[in-house]
């Protein structure tokens, strides 16, 4: 008799235990939309979404209990309530992507919750009927099902931030391929390419392309000519001021790089490097030298000796060793290192903007800004151009995939 009780008392259902969690995230999603609906200005919508997030705060304070029919069907009339509020506010908005991304936060939760609440389960286990085979068959179910919740728990979540990461980059397209330069409308209600072949067929778009272009391959080129056999030295050798430089390496990455703009500029102006591919390349290259070396030194730290020991007994001298055993071991990192060091370049636009103030010299940064002016702004230009912008980007992680996969998991993991 005792074990039965304890059973009674200890067994919750499944769908119980998930609805607890998930009416929390419900209600936190609802008031962090709530900033949303301050934004559009809209006081109904902003009305209806706090009544909303009482609703699910309600509904997750009425979640049934153990023979508790009464609050079982208060949880139900409000998981209807709920939908009905949801359906409403989806109908009589504009139907965009986001917005159905934003009632879908209403209406499924309490779908889910009134599917729920309606089981056989959860009926049985709120109803004065709970036998004790019941509770050791709702026990077994528990196990087998919890982490099936737990699955489908986690790829919602994972879908939601991969929504959230790629409604910005929808967006962008639709301006790109919509007429016009509005930033606003719905989406996919139009399609164009004039903004494509203004930017492909003008002058200046190619200009910036090959200033970038020639700008961060010479970073990388240098960056990396630099950085590899200095992250080899550190790692391999003691010397005085080993431990120093490293320090001084990491301190430089912790001032940001507008301090160092002022002096920047004056020393390029003494050079003659104002409005000059190789002053950016110098500039690149020193702001990203310190993050190359910790890296490739890192990389370098994993490289048994005994590989360069057995090297050298077979007669092989240090550049040799170097050359031969050392750096095509080192592929991974020298690709992830170039990577950064290219990317980093490609898309700076503080230095590029104070280094070069001829359109001729604009790198694709500063170019896409001057589209947008005080005197007008071209939109649909501006996101045509960053999509193709981004091409380069895109191809070049997807060649790189396997050196960033291997090398930066070489990199931080040892032994």
């Amino acid at each position: 008799m005792t074990e039965s009780r304890f059973m009674r008392d200890w067994y919750v259902p499944v769908e119980i235990l998930t609805l607890r969690s998930w009416l929390v995230v419900s209600f936190i999603v609802h008031l962090l939309l709530l900033t949303v609906e301050v934004l559009r200005d809209d006081s109904v919508s902003l009305l209806l979404g706090f009544i909303v997030c009482i609703l699910f705060a309600t509904l997750r304070a009425s979640l049934p209990k153990i023979h508790d029919q009464g609050k079982r069907n208060i949880s139900l009339a409000l998981s209807a309530l709920i939908i009905g509020i949801g359906i409403f506010r989806l109908v009589s908005s504009s139907l965009s992507v986001f917005d159905i991304w934003m009632h879908a936060w209403t209406i499924i939760p309490s779908s889910i919750s009134l599917w729920w609440l309606s089981s056989r389960a959860v009926t049985v286990w709120t109803s004065n009927k709970l036998s004790t085979s019941a509770i050791e068959f709702g026990l077994l179910r528990n196990f087998e099902t919890i982490k099936k919740h737990e699955k489908f728990s986690t790829h919602l979540i994972l879908i939601h931030f991969v929504f959230i990461t790629v409604i910005p980059l929808i967006w962008i397209i639709d301006i790109a391929f919509s007429p016009g330069n509005a930033l606003g409308g719905e989406i996919g209600d139009s399609f164009s390419t004039e903004h494509f072949s203004k930017i492909l067929e003008g002058d200046s778009f190619w200009i910036w392309f090959v200033n970038s272009l020639i700008v961060s391959i010479g970073t990388s080129l240098l960056g990396l000519t630099i950085a590899i056999p200095a992250g080899y030295a550190f790692s391999r050798y003691k010397f005085t001021g080993r431990d120093v430089s490293m320090f001084a390496f990491l301190l430089v990455q912790m001032f940001p790089g507008i301090i160092i703009l002022v002096p920047y500029f004056l020393v390029m102006k003494t050079l003659g490097l104002l409005n000059t591919h190789l002053g950016l390349i110098l500039a690149y290259c020193v702001t990203a030298l310190p993050l190359c070396v910790w890296m490739l030194k890192g990389f370098f730290d994993t490289i048994p000796r005994e590989l360069e020991e057995a090297a050298t007994l077979d007669g092989c001298n240090q550049f040799q060793v170097f050359t031969k055993v050392v750096l095509p071991l080192s592929k991974p990192a020298i690709a992830v290192t170039a990577l950064f060091s290219f990317l980093a370049a490609w898309n700076e636009f503080l230095l590029a903007l104070t280094f070069n103030t001829s359109n001729d010299m604009y790198t694709l940064p500063v170019g896409l800004a001057s589209l947008i002016s005080s005197t007008g702004q071209a939109w649909g230009d501006f996101a045509a151009a960053s999509l193709l912008v981004s091409l380069p980007v895109a191809l070049l992680f997807l060649f790189f995939q396997k050196f960033l996969i291997e090398g930066l998991s070489a990199g931080g993991v040892k032994g």
